[in-house]
């Protein structure tokens, strides 16, 4: 955790049922490579896939909104579990509000991390806006909690980390699942 930052966030972890979550710059670090072919490659932190999975598991609401639309994307996603995911997403608050409405979830119970300027309309909405440490100015500005990680290095497993931790879902019986 950042000592500087206020520690008020921590008042929310209890209160989240469902997480959002950007792809370019928070569930990766923000490069894309292109093949000769013109396809766009991301990477993505294993760690962070780890966490993603053990919260569907744990049954919190999961949802990807993202500007970007690669397939490959989609597929690791929903290899994970998640079945809500918004991919070249140009409006997120319009998804956002899809999502919300349709699953009946209360802004106050949302996680959202962004970590740049499409990201700012949906995060002054969510209940607990997150960023990775090396999001935008402008996204630190109205995050409640900026992790010490940075996009695609961690920074979607320190929050889901986090929240089940404080809810007691974390570790849950890892012992049992792993013997």
């Amino acid at each position: 955790m950042e000592e500087t930052q206020d520690k008020s966030y921590k008042e929310y972890l209890s209160q989240i049922t469902s997480f959002i979550f950007d792809v370019d710059g928070v569930l990766t670090d923000g490069t894309i490579t292109v093949t000769t072919d013109g396809e766009m490659l991301r990477t993505m932190n294993i760690k962070d896939g780890f966490a993603l999975k053990t919260a569907v598991d744990a049954g919190y609401n999961m949802c990807i909104i993202s500007g970007g639309s690669n397939e490959g994307v989609r597929k690791r996603l929903a290899g994970l579990g998640i079945k809500d995911i918004y991919l070249g997403a140009h409006n997120k608050i319009e998804q956002l509000q899809e999502y919300l409405t349709s699953n009946t979830i209360d802004t106050s119970e949302v996680l959202y991390m962004g970590d740049d300027i499409p990201d700012y309309p949906v995060m002054k909405l969510a209940g607990l806006p997150c960023c990775p440490q090396d999001a935008a100015p402008e996204i630190k500005a109205i995050s409640k909690y900026i992790s010490h990680k940075d996009g695609g290095k961690g920074a979607v497993r320190d929050v889901i980390e986090q929240v089940l931790k404080v809810q007691g879902k974390w570790n849950g019986n890892f012992d049992a699942k792993y013997d």
